[in-house]
């Protein structure tokens, strides 16, 4: 027993490494947006969609690199993953530029690879540590995001573009974790499906383009309708291809599984506001206020302490979230983060023009994050068997990419709606996307509400503790 807990805790040191390297990657470009697009010459909006791209990638990357994981095994998929950000953040610190940018957060984005990857590993080595391996997973995710930005504000306030060499250091040291890591037990099969990979590419391709450019191509233009149905058609025929397929990119059948699809959906709806304004949160904190006090006129480190802020409390609230889940049940954690999320975003829309009104609902965010974050990692690891231990986490993921993708859309569609001649966002585009994330993070808090667990069977630990009270 003994050995059994060293090996655990062994085996989750090293995954905190590849965690830690994920945040900092997801972190440290937030709070150097405003700087590097002045640089670079790209506008609010344009850094707004340079997100959005990311967003996009993570939503198409997330099925790909889960299910090779579960064909070719998950270290070797982790392993090729942690190269592509390494490599994605390597040609971001060279040579900055519009291209560069791009291709790199593109590459960058094979971090949401990383949790189902590792969440193979971790059940079919030391299935006694899924719950709590998988909450400090989360919790050290969120702290090096705040901690990422930190460092690469700090730099770039002696040097403008030095910030984007923080993610370099630690994109070594994951790819030796991966590398130290053992492989899966899981047994590995299936093919891979290319229609279905298309399909899914192009038809969100299409969804999130007309979602950003809806606005300046007008609603009711031939070219958004056009778009709209385009990728309506695509998503429609990718679905019908994956159901009827005996090797699916994404196993929609699973969806049927209604704890799945609870988790999902939850997780879609809060990853809506909570992951897919990041990028706008950074644009608001470093605009120089307008005539009517909105924009907060931050430079690049004091925006990355307010990252921190955010993901301090949202780390407390990932360490809470077992605890709290025992206390009161899997489904009033996800009611209450929803519900949580919600009212961060109602005090944003009212209170806004100083750093400590803004600060309460940011915090408030960045607390519904980490609860939504660890209860829906370990929830969807708990609700199938462990040979599709990869592909539930993959569909989470896939739920958590698409809604941060269409959240950083939406708020960007708004935000063109409502610019000023110069192209500054307007107030009432802020107030607008605040309140569109309150309303669907309280869709994500009903839909909490619609989880059910098992009657019997106790929690992964409890059957642990059970067993060695009795050996």
């Amino acid at each position: 027993m003994t050995n059994s807990i060293s090996r655990g805790r062994g085996l989750i040191a090293t995954m905190i490494l590849i965690v830690v390297c994920s945040g900092v990657v997801q972190g440290y470009l937030t709070p150097l947006l405003p700087v590097v697009g002045a640089h670079v010459g790209i506008g609010g909006v344009g850094q707004n969609n340079l997100y959005l791209l990311s967003q996009v990638a993570f939503a198409v990357l997330t099925p790909l690199l889960s299910r090779w994981g579960d064909m070719w095994g998950h270290r070797r998929l982790l392993l090729i993953a942690v190269t592509m950000v390494a490599v994605g953040s390597l040609l971001i610190a060279a040579r900055p530029t519009t291209a560069t940018l791009a291709v790199g957060m593109v590459l960058q984005s094979a971090v949401v690879g990383f949790f189902p990857l590792l969440a193979g590993i971790l059940r079919s080595r030391s299935p006694e540590h899924g719950r709590v391996g998988m909450s400090v997973l989360v919790g050290a995710l969120l702290l090096s995001i705040g901690t990422g930005g930190f460092v690469a504000g700090t730099l770039s306030d002696e040097h403008a573009l030095a910030g984007l060499w923080t993610a370099v250091p630690f994109c070594a040291l994951a790819v030796a974790a991966a590398v130290a890591l053992p492989t899966s037990t899981a047994p590995r099969a299936g093919r891979f499906n290319s229609l279905a990979a298309l399909l899914l590419t192009v038809g969100l391709g299409a969804l999130i383009l007309v979602l950003t450019e809806g606005g300046s191509w007008g609603w009711t233009s031939a070219y958004s309708l056009l778009t709209i149905v385009g990728a309506l058609v695509l998503l429609a025929v990718w679905v019908q291809v994956e159901r009827r397929s005996s090797h699916p990119l994404v196993d929609i059948r699973m969806l049927r599984n209604p704890r799945l699809a609870a988790v999902s959906a939850h997780t879609f709806c809060i990853a809506f506001g909570a992951i897919g304004f990041l990028g706008a949160n950074a644009v608001y904190l470093g605009t120089e206020p307008d005539g009517g006090g909105l924009g907060l006129g931050l430079g690049a480190r004091a925006i990355s302490l307010v990252s921190l802020a955010m993901v301090a409390v949202g780390f407390v609230g990932s360490t809470l979230t077992p605890r709290l889940a025992r206390a009161i049940g899997d489904r009033a954690v996800l009611a209450v983060g929803g519900c949580a999320g919600a009212l961060g975003f109602l005090s944003l829309c009212l209170f806004h023009s100083s750093l400590p009104q803004y600060l309460v609902g940011a915090l408030i965010v960045g607390l519904s994050t980490g609860m939504f974050e660890a209860a829906t990692r370990s929830l969807s690891v708990e609700v199938v068997g462990e040979a599709e231990t990869a592909l539930s986490v993959g569909v989470n993921e896939m739920a958590l990419s698409l809604g941060a993708a269409i959240g950083a859309a939406v708020i960007g569609s708004l935000w063109a709606g409502h610019t000023t001649s110069q192209g500054a966002v307007t107030g009432a585009g802020y107030q607008w996307a605040w309140a569109a994330c309150a309303v669907v993070a309280l869709a994500g808090a009903a839909v909490g509400m619609l989880f059910r667990n098992p009657s019997s069977a106790p929690e992964p630990e409890a059957r642990v503790a059970h067993a060695g009270r009795a050996a």
